[in-house]
């Protein structure tokens, strides 16, 4: 009789031992003096008594989230070296609209079968991209689970800490009508919208990833690994400057007409002129597959815009001014504040 152990029903610990050794080095890269534990312990423990001292009435922030279907983009690319970017990216515009500062991030990568070679290449774009932005990746877990996953299958997910000073979260409590709407352009699809593209450019107009279309220097596949924007440090710095930053909205899934209503004020709408940033060509490819009309669009893809800040109009020429620092961000004025039940309208 043939000896049933685990790694017969499919989950091999040696694998997972050998993952860790891979990264071990490049995730402690990103370790502030306050993290406390070392990758493998049963949790993280991070030392908040400087970061305390600095304010006044802490509030902690935190958010999950993850790369959705994008993953599958990967797998079909067989490259992962950028989905870690996108997660840290994803889940810290998700706290940085708050006004928050992040700290830490915990990782959670589950597969069909664990491969190290894969697992590295995740970290990697993870490590870079906290390294960047100052944040620690103090930990998370690899799950290996044969037949909850199908063959070749992974999800990756995280969650972000971090820390605003009460009296200056950022809520749109205060937004009013007349007040102006500024975007930041974003590299693509970031992490939204990949099951309608896949749809459309694969099962649709029946692309590879490898197609090369015209007036494009990618390839599609390259295209939609395009890594999700961070927003973190030209934010953070508007911040520092005390810029009064009314509401703020990371543009995921549901894109401008359903993000934007989650930060208004009652009584306000928005109205948007989508003739006011440069249009990106994959949106109308997409579109023009699909014969989708603007509706669908505008719910489904950010259409261009990664993050979207609502400020009173004196504070714009603060804001041109203070971004010269961060001239690879692209920052428009997109539409502006009025009366109404928390719509956006498009023009």
């Amino acid at each position: 009789m043939n000896t049933i152990d685990y790694k017969s029903a499919g989950v091999d610990i040696s694998a997972g031992n050998e993952a860790v050794k891979r990264i071990r080095k490049s995730v402690e890269s990103t370790f502030s003096p306050a993290v406390m534990t070392h990758i493998g312990s049963f949790g993280a423990m991070y030392d908040l008594k400087d970061i305390i001292q600095q304010y006044q009435n802490p509030v902690l922030v935190q958010s999950i989230d993850g790369v959705g279907t994008k993953i599958m983009i990967a797998r079909m690319m067989n490259k992962y070296d950028t989905i870690g970017r996108d997660l840290v990216s994803a889940t810290a515009n998700d706290i940085v609209v708050l006004g928050a500062k992040p700290f830490t991030l915990l990782d959670y990568i589950a597969n069909d079968k664990l491969k190290p070679e894969v697992i590295e290449q995740i970290i990697v774009g993870m490590v870079a991209a906290c390294r960047e932005n100052h944040i620690s990746l103090v930990g998370g877990e690899t799950a290996e689970m044969p037949g909850t996953y199908l063959a070749g299958e992974h999800d990756l997910v995280g969650v972000i800490t971090g820390v605003v000073e009460k009296e200056k979260a950022i809520t749109g409590k205060n937004i009013m009508p007349g007040d102006m709407v500024l975007g930041f352009t974003s590299s693509g699809l970031h992490t939204n919208g990949y099951s309608l593209a896949r749809k459309l450019l694969f099962d649709v107009a029946k692309y590879s990833v490898e197609t090369m279309l015209p007036g494009f220097n990618k390839t599609i596949g390259e295209i939609l690994l395009e890594p999700h924007l961070s927003y973190i440090r030209p934010v953070l710095h508007l911040l520092e400057q005390n810029i009064a930053i009314k509401g703020m909205a990371h543009i995921t899934g549901g894109g401008l007409t359903e993000n934007i209503p989650r930060i208004l004020s009652r009584g306000t709408a928005v109205e948007i002129n989508k003739n006011n940033w440069p249009q990106q060509n994959i949106f109308t490819v997409m579109q023009e597959i699909g014969k989708l009309n603007e509706t669908e669009m505008y719910r489904t893809f950010n259409m261009g815009i990664g993050l979207i800040m609502i400020v009173a109009n004196d504070q714009v020429a603060k804001i041109n001014s203070a971004l010269h620092d961060f001239p690879s961000y692209n920052l428009y004025e997109i539409g502006v504040v009025v009366e109404g039940d928390r719509t956006v309208e498009l023009f």
